[in-house]
């Protein structure tokens, strides 16, 4: 019981409480969607944070957890940056990863039909997968050094690059047709196809850069060229495994998808050997000695001189643990036992 008494309300306070009490409800009734859209805010907000955690979690685990590869799930990450793996702390798109992936699938399945469902099947996509994480990687790590060192790629390059595959085998194909086999071979459409172009401009510039091993190398071949009258062979012998000597043997098509050598070769005289130029895949530099040509095929001999520093420099990375890798690669070895044990019950 309290020690105090509430002193009780005059009447004319009563009468003043009695009043707000029936304005209050008037107001209610007055103004009803004024409470009703109150409500209905905060109910739609309600709802929007929980659908979007929910679009999150679901999102996390399809790419995550099931690493769904599917077309909705690939573009979204083309519009989401989110990352599948870390080298060297620059963020691996998880958009290029299931764009080298989708390829080397469609790629596959073009060449050799469906993979179908069997533990030979999932093992030969995870190999891709490994693959495709490898390759996204070394993009990756390339795009970060390019940055560091100033290397640039223009989209006049991406351009002419684009042209040029659009003209390898010496047809002038138009873009739409060209368009329509990258789509068909590779499954790639125009924007994919410049990104893997820039990917792979960057990746060559910067293996270019960094090589001085290579560099070195190209400028020993050159001098031993002047020195002999131009024997490639004889320099291939004395350099040994430090590069690559080949010669087509025959007349091949003068556009001959060679690194560019056919190309090159068509522009000289017989018995003439080339300065040293970067091959059209960037991963080293070659010298090119034409042996005979017609108006269309030619017959030469080469020198590589391979590009090594950049791919050391990633396989380091890999062994000093500064590559991280946000999703899990490789088949469950024994569920693949299992099932090869099942096949062999059965038969």
């Amino acid at each position: 019981m309290s020690l105090f008494k509430e002193k009780p309300k005059t009447e004319r306070e009563r009468v003043e409480q009695r009043r707000e009490e029936v304005l209050a409800q008037g107001r209610k009734f007055k103004y009803p969607m004024q409470y009703a859209k109150h409500k209905l805010i905060i109910n739609t907000v309600a709802v929007a944070v929980v659908a979007l955690v929910l679009m999150v979690v679901a999102g996390w685990a399809m790419l995550y957890k099931f690493q769904d590869a599917g077309d909705m799930i690939y573009r979204v990450t083309q519009v989401l940056p989110v990352p599948v793996a870390e080298v060297a702390g620059e963020r691996v798109r998880y958009s290029d990863y299931l764009m080298l992936y989708r390829s080397n699938l469609v790629t596959s399945e073009q060449q050799g039909g469906q993979l179908g469902t069997s533990a030979d099947a999932d093992m030969v996509r995870e190999g891709y997968k490994e693959a495709a994480m490898r390759s996204a990687v070394a993009y990756t790590y390339a795009v970060k050094l390019a940055k560091e060192k100033g290397i640039t790629v223009t989209e006049a390059e991406i351009d002419q690059a684009f042209d040029d595959h659009r003209k390898v085998g010496g047809v002038e194909r138009s873009e739409e047709s060209f368009l329509k086999i990258v789509n068909d071979n590779f499954g790639m459409n125009r924007m994919e196809y410049r990104r893997m172009l820039y990917l792979s401009l960057t990746k060559a510039k910067v293996s270019q850069a960094i090589d001085e091993r290579a560099q070195e190398l190209a400028r020993r071949v050159e001098q031993l060229l002047q020195g002999n009258g131009g024997d490639l062979l004889a320099v291939a012998n004395e350099l040994g495994e430090d590069v690559q000597y080949e010669e087509t043997g025959s007349l091949v098509d003068n556009m001959n998808v060679d690194g560019g050598r056919s190309n090159k070769a068509m522009t000289m005289e017989v018995g003439q050997v080339s300065e040293k130029f970067l091959s059209n895949n960037g991963d080293g530099y070659y010298f090119v000695k034409l042996i005979e040509k017609t108006d269309t095929q030619v017959n030469y001999a080469s020198l590589k001189v391979s590009f090594l520093t950049f791919d050391e420099q990633v396989l380091a990375l890999y062994e000093e643990d500064k590559v991280k890798e946000y999703i899990t690669l490789g088949i469950d070895q024994e569920v693949v036992e299992e099932t090869t044990s099942e096949d062999h019950t059965d038969e």
